[in-house]
């Protein structure tokens, strides 16, 4: 009887619980179906910015990362590129490229206008590259130069020509510069341009404008945006983005702890762990355009022994990169296995992935002859020549760190190096552009380039002058790597990329190390945030205009079968 009591109150207590469930799914879906939560446009988003506020305008924002985070939403290019570094329209919505590779072809928005209200034309943008050029422009030298070999031809207000002297794909690249309005600046001469009333009160196309600045005790502390409701995209959803400027990662996260802000732009690895363990802080990490590299001058009459390829495989294989990563950068790196990033369309996943294997690397060296001391010992001697060689490395405590486990890693496999410590622009100024080097502990730095293009590094035509600075000297990776950049063909240019790596990772003209990693955080309130590979630390807000704070319950509509006809 005892055992029959307890069937029949697990029987009516099963009844109570679908009952409820019934109860819940009809109050819920009522006769409409579903109540679903769907964004909703207003909220507030505060970001505490690393940095301070120099000057609110794309064409002086080269060496200011905070300022390029504002003007993310400020401003706008002709193009955008998508995570993978594929060109996507912006303020133009389509483009044709001749057969040949050199006319390029760009049609404005229609509906692209200036947060004042004045329509985008094709002025806009040769203005904008006129001062980009002009000699007091802060931007990069291979930028200027590109730009004074190029042809601008101006066919109507909404469309525009581009006539290159010979075919280059990468071209792309320079076409995502933030547009400025040339009916506001037409009267500012370059060389007033740094100093011009715009920079504190600028006028964009982008999916913000300017509202104000916030000044407090006579310093700029803050920037506030408001949503641009003409935008010619997708209108945002939050509307009011406040950035509030802080000298270090430790002080905008401690204004994340205070509730001053809702995001931290910059996760810096001293404060990783703490930002970690903040419950409601969503750390997100994204690859940045950066890869580190232990560079071998191939032509370097003194270490002959790095122009074997056993040997080079073997260096590679006594290197413990995990290693590495976890212990000097906390984990906030990714292996690289090429010279192309892995979030790249180009990358090719199918080459050899080194391991760590000090076995196989010693197997390898006394396949090649180098005697093996009893007992062991750093020095192996092939036909009475030791391998010795030099690194340089850059002489900051992180670089230091690294190369010194370089040195102890090679050690185990019998190999020595000698290290020397100099300051990186020394290093490449000096060092690699003479080729006056045995090896070095390089970092190439790909920022806003989303087009791989790995010529100038790796083609022969570089090895004199250029930044090959291992003088790899390799026929069949030059002609892929030239076809390549002159066709607009994605499919094609892909197999040839992949045929480039394929031979990179067989010969090995130098070791790739690792990419680091750029971590940010934001609040778990905030939603629809997305991650991306970065090609510039600007790139996290790419996304932005589908983040929300606010959402509102909709029913969702189901469906009506539509009556067919009797046959």
């Amino acid at each position: 009887m005892k055992q029959l009591r307890w069937q029949i109150l697990v029987v009516l207590v099963t009844l109570v619980i679908v009952g409820a469930l019934l109860f819940t799914q009809q109050s819920t879906q009522g006769t409409d179906g579903p109540i679903l939560s769907q964004p909703e446009q207003g909220g507030v988003y505060t970001e505490g910015l690393v940095g301070s506020l120099g000057r609110l305008n794309p064409l002086l924002d080269w060496n200011n990362s905070a300022d390029r985070d504002v003007n993310r939403l400020l401003f706008s290019g002709l193009i955008r590129f998508d995570e993978r570094g594929l060109p996507r329209a912006d303020l133009a919505e389509a483009w044709g490229v001749a057969p040949d590779g050199t006319i390029y072809n760009f049609t404005i928005r229609p509906n692209a206008a200036w947060h004042d209200g004045t329509p985008v034309t094709s002025d806009d943008v040769i203005f904008t590259i006129e001062m980009m050029k002009s000699a007091g422009s802060l931007a990069p030298p291979d930028i200027k130069e590109l730009w004074g070999r190029i042809e601008i031809t101006k066919l109507n207000d909404k469309n525009i020509k581009f006539t290159l002297p010979e075919p280059y794909v990468p071209f792309m690249d320079y076409l995502t510069f933030g547009v400025l309005p040339k009916h506001l600046l037409e009267s500012v001469s370059p060389d007033q341009m740094a100093s011009a009333d715009f920079n504190i009160n600028p006028v964009g196309t982008g999916p913000y404008k300017f509202d104000h600045l916030i000044v407090e005790n006579g310093q700029i502390t803050g920037v506030v945006l408001t949503i641009n409701t003409n935008y010619y995209l997708n209108t945002s959803f939050i509307e009011q983005v406040v950035f509030r400027y802080y000298p270090t990662s430790a002080a905008a996260l401690d204004a994340y702890q205070q509730g001053d802000v809702l995001s931290v732009s910059q996760i810096t690895p001293d404060v990783l762990m703490t930002a970690l363990e903040e419950v409601n802080l969503s750390v997100y990490t994204s690859q940045l355009p950066q890869m580190s590299f232990v560079f071998f001058n191939l032509n370097n009459p003194d270490v002959l022994f790095l122009q074997n390829i056993n040997v080079r495989r073997a260096l590679m294989l006594g290197l413990n990169r995990p290693y590495i990563i976890n212990t000097f950068l906390q984990g906030q790196a990714i292996l690289a296995h090429g010279p192309i990033l892995p979030s790249s369309w180009a990358y090719y996943d199918g080459t050899e992935h080194f391991e760590y294997n000090p076995d196989e690397a010693i197997s390898l060296l006394k396949a090649e002859g180098y005697a093996i001391p009893a007992g062991g010992g750093e020095v192996r001697a092939k036909e009475g020549v030791p391998m010795v060689f030099a690194m340089l490395h850059p002489d900051d405590s992180l670089h230091t760190q690294i190369a010194q486990t370089i040195q102890t890693q090679w050690a185990k496999i019998g190999v020595r190096v000698d290290l020397q410590a100099v300051p990186y622009d020394q290093l490449v100024l000096n060092s690699l552009a003479s080729r006056a080097y045995q090896s070095a502990l390089v970092d190439l730095n790909l920022s806003r380039t989303p087009d791989p293009d790995p010529y100038p590094f790796w083609h022969q035509a570089e090895a004199t002058g250029g930044q090959n600075y291992s003088q790899w000297d390799n026929r069949a990776a030059s002609e892929y790597l030239e076809q390549a950049r002159v066709t607009a063909d994605y499919s094609l240019r892909t197999r040839l990329y992949r045929n480039f790596q394929v031979i990179f990772a067989k010969e090995l003209p130098a070791l790739p190390l690792f990419s680091p990693v750029y971590s940010y955080g934001v609040d778990t309130q905030v939603q629809g945030v997305q991650v991306a590979p970065l090609y510039d630390p600007s790139d996290r807000l790419a996304t932005f205009t589908q983040w929300f704070l606010l959402t509102r319950r909709a029913l969702q509509q189901e469906e009506t079968p539509t009556p067919q006809p009797s046959p």
